[in-house]
């Protein structure tokens, strides 16, 4: 039988092939292939563990090798492949090698001294691997069980300790039973669906109701939330707009099946799945703090883990207080942004993770907030002024389709407004979502320029309307392209084939940039 386990490097990683070989002479342990101090320290864990397991331990020298040899293994997960390799070629008493009921198997899990085991990070991705290779059966630990058990067409069994790994080694049976026994929704309790979308449940203190006021920056989350257009909020300090954005992601829809996989592998990677946790269904949301790295933002480390970008594929990062962010780390946002992956090199080797992330930033005015009041004075001068808002660059805004100016709300006409619904904000969002699945695009803002001929037809008066804009506003190619896409994006909010004046009027003013750099 062949033996596998993975060794994680970057979105991919590489299967490694463990071989024992048992001779006389002086009882040692040796290990071969480039390990790091957690695998070497592998021996010592799976002798104690074989013994307190109940079974023998060779009293012979014992050779492992781990493969391909130039390939460095790093972490703890081999401990159970190495430990069943030695089983499996010493021979123990009642268990006979030539009944073992496998071809090959893909085995990852961390020992303790008594046998048991412990969860290890990307379990999902050694599935998704091993299963591309022609490996159909996969030995976990069983909280790790489902995560594997979502590549589809492998076969799992999540062992408690390494005996009942071993075990399991002798009998197909084990792994179709767990296949079978652990069927499980991965869609999340309470989820509701609004005209064949599907949204999350909508937890205590991350939905609108407990919102008033700011019809405007609620609108532009709503045509952001349909379409995936990234949006720039701005306004003094206490009008809200943080508050309404951190809610942005109770309007997203549930991940698809296949937009889950490449979610729930890179969390795998990062070591974000939480005990017994199958697909990644929620899209994510992560909001870094502002003296964010750009490796931090990047990923790297290593074994070229995942960054910020990466944790926030197929959801959201949003950047809170974003002037307040190095401009390095602004700057190289976009990249990603235009491309949706980002290549890492790390030790001679690069690591390419997807990265098509929805941004969401919201920034003041000027350094102290104030700029624009009418009723507080502005402290900073022009030049700081300046200076605060080259922090973004004009390559990085072109890429920013929604723009909102945001004002501290009047009390009296805060009190006087009702209160925001989730489940009605959902309800275009949800129409336009189907109409971009019919049509088989992603989201609206990710439509290539022959998508656009195709899907953005503007009748002549509408034409006419984008060219004054463009004209007048001085719009990039880039944004003259990003007009028609909202345009589009509200047009499927309404259940509309067609591009109104109205929706590209609406369009044109969410775009243009006013109030600071006006």
């Amino acid at each position: 039988m062949k033996i596998y386990s993975f060794s994680p490097f970057g979105y991919e990683g590489s299967l490694v092939s463990v071989e024992v070989d048992i001779k006389r002479g002086i009882p040692a342990i040796d290990m071969v292939g480039l390990a790091d101090g957690a695998v070497k320290e592998s021996r010592e864990r799976m002798k104690s563990a074989i013994r307190n397991s109940g079974f023998d331990f060779p009293q012979e020298r014992v050779l492992i090798s781990l493969s391909p040899a130039d390939l460095k293994k790093e972490g703890a997960g081999f401990d159970l492949a190495v430990a069943l390799g030695v089983l499996c070629q010493s021979g123990q008493e009642g268990f006979e090698t030539e009944d073992l009921a496998l071809d090959s198997v893909m085995v990852l899990g961390e020992l303790e001294l008594s046998g048991a085991l412990r969860p290890v990070r990307a379990v999902h991705a050694a599935a998704a691997s091993a299963r591309a290779a022609g490996v159909t059966h996969c030995v976990v630990p069983k909280s790790n069980a489902n995560e594997a058990r979502e590549v589809l067409g492998m076969k799992v069994f999540g062992a408690a300790n390494l005996r009942e790994a071993f075990e399991a080694l002798f009998s197909e049976r084990h792994f179709e039973e767990a296949a079978e026994s652990a069927a499980f929704d991965s869609v999340p309790k309470g989820s509701v669906t609004i005209e064949g979308v599907t949204f999350p449940p909508v937890y205590e203190g991350c939905g609108f109701e407990e919102l008033k006021g700011q019809k405007d920056l609620v609108r532009a989350c709503a045509i952001a939330a349909a379409g995936g257009h990234n949006l720039l909020a701005f306004g003094p300090p206490g009008c809200g707009k943080s508050l309404v954005l951190q809610r942005f992601s109770s309007l997203l829809p549930l991940l698809t099946a296949e937009e889950a996989q490449s979610v729930t592998r890179i969390h795998s990677i990062a070591g974000l799945m939480s005990p017994g946790q199958g697909l990644v269904r929620i899209a994510p949301f992560r909001q870094p703090h502002m003296s964010a790295s750009v490796e931090g933002m990047c990923g790297g480390g290593n074994n070229c883990r995942p960054g910020e970008i990466s944790l926030a594929h197929n959801g959201v990062l949003f950047l809170d207080e974003a002037a307040e962010f190095r401009g390095s780390v602004l700057q190289m946002l976009r990249v990603p942004l235009e491309s949706q992956k980002i290549a890492l090199n790390r030790a001679g080797r690069t690591a390419i993770y997807p990265a098509n992330f929805q941004l969401l930033m919201a920034a003041n005015p000027c350094p102290c907030g104030n700029y624009g009041s009418d009723k507080k004075i502005c402290l900073c001068s022009s030049r700081s002024i300046e200076l605060y808002w080259k922090k973004f660059s004009a390559p990085l805004l072109d890429r920013i389709d929604l723009r909102v100016k945001v004002d501290v709300p009047d009390q009296d006409e805060v009190e006087a407004a009702a209160s925001w619904s989730t489940q009605e904000l959902r309800r275009p969002i949800a129409r336009a979502v189907k109409a971009q699945r019919d049509r088989g695009i992603y989201r609206n803002s990710r439509l290539a320029p022959e998508e656009i001929s195709r899907y953005c037809w503007l009748e002549n008066d509408v034409q006419r309307l984008l060219t004054a804009a463009a004209s007048r506003y001085d719009f990039s190619p880039r944004a003259t392209a990003s007009c028609k896409k909202i345009a589009r994006t509200i047009a499927d909010m309404e259940g509309s084939e067609k591009i109104s004046l109205e929706h590209m009027a609406e369009a044109v003013d969410l775009r243009k940039l006013t109030g600071v750099l006006d």
